[in-house]
């Protein structure tokens, strides 16, 4: 009943966004047929003033609570059954959809596009990394490097193969009861969790099928997904915690139907924009899990 109503809403929501389809805003949102330079230069000054923010706010609100030290690298490619790894990826990936997409509003070429997005993107993280190479918490990882240009590389090598996103990575997000046992490292309340509860967190490599099979009847928006996860982590290790010693960590693999938002034909480039964002989740559906622990289950309906 909740899941019918909130979709109710959403609906009601789209609709009445959909009315000013040619609002000035609609129209400011349209990317220009020929480059715009007043465009691109407000795209290059608005990342660069948004990233340096963004790091300047995490080495003064969250860098600053953990012990500096010299420069080190960590090898924790063993951690967490690699969803966070695959969390990376993730974020690289959108991360230069961002800054390809910003880009292609500016009405630049293609490769400049492409530039702009792996630019945004890994010089973000690789920034972040390094950060994390001067915490006495952490190090620099070159698994997490490896992850984000995994992450940048499926973007850009898609629109260098295909001229289209036919992949997509995607997330969805659950609640567990690892989080209330350790809440210090899986984090306290939905919003915490949702970013450091991997036991809740599963990522998706989303096809559309139509990109494939472009001579059949299939609907444009369908797609079929493949999901990985896994539970049992109260630690980044299992069995070399002294809080946590009998932790069994466990794999899961997910198959499920998708939707494509961006597939959806709308004439309002409101709610084109709308569906990119909201695109990054994977849309609750049918699902078969196969794990070590449950062996093949099925979810009517998976977050």
């Amino acid at each position: 009943m909740y899941y019918l109503k909130a979709i109710s809403i959403c609906i009601c929501v789209l609709c009445s966004l959909n009315g000013f389809s040619q609002s000035k805003f609609d129209k400011f949102l349209k990317p220009s047929d020929s480059l715009n330079t007043n465009r691109k230069r407000a795209v290059i000054i608005s990342e660069i003033s948004i990233v340096t923010a963004t790091l300047i706010g995490l080495d003064r609100l969250w860098y600053k609570d953990f012990q500096r030290s010299s420069f080190k690298t960590a090898n924790d490619n063993d951690e967490w059954l690699q969803v966070d790894k695959i969390g990376h990826s993730f974020s690289s990936y959108h991360l230069t959809r961002l800054g390809a997409e910003t880009m292609a509003w500016s009405g630049a070429n293609k490769k400049a596009q492409l530039i702009n997005g792996a630019a945004l993107s890994l010089g973000f993280l690789t920034t972040v990394e390094i950060f994390d190479g001067f915490s006495e918490e952490w190090g620099f990882s070159w698994g997490d490097m490896a992850a984000n240009f995994g992450g940048t590389g499926l973007y850009v090598g898609q629109e260098l193969l295909w001229q289209e996103q036919r992949i997509s990575l995607k997330y969805s997000f659950h609640r567990t009861s690892f989080a209330n046992q350790n809440p210090d490292k899986l984090g306290s309340g939905l919003l915490e969790e949702a970013l450091k509860d991997y036991n809740g967190q599963t990522y998706w490599l989303s096809g559309n099928l139509y990109s494939f099979f472009k001579e059949s009847k299939l609907p444009k928006w369908l797609n079929l997904a493949i999901g990985y996860g896994g539970e049992g982590m109260l630690s980044a290790r299992e069995n070399t915690s002294i809080l946590f010693p009998n932790q069994q960590h466990t794999r899961q693999f997910y198959l499920s139907l998708d939707v494509d938002l961006t597939k959806i034909p709308t004439k309002s480039r409101v709610l084109s924009t709308i569906f990119s964002i909201v695109n990054t989740v994977k849309i609750p559906a049918p699902t078969l899990e196969i794990s070590g622990k449950r062996g093949i289950a099925f979810h009517l309906l998976y977050f």
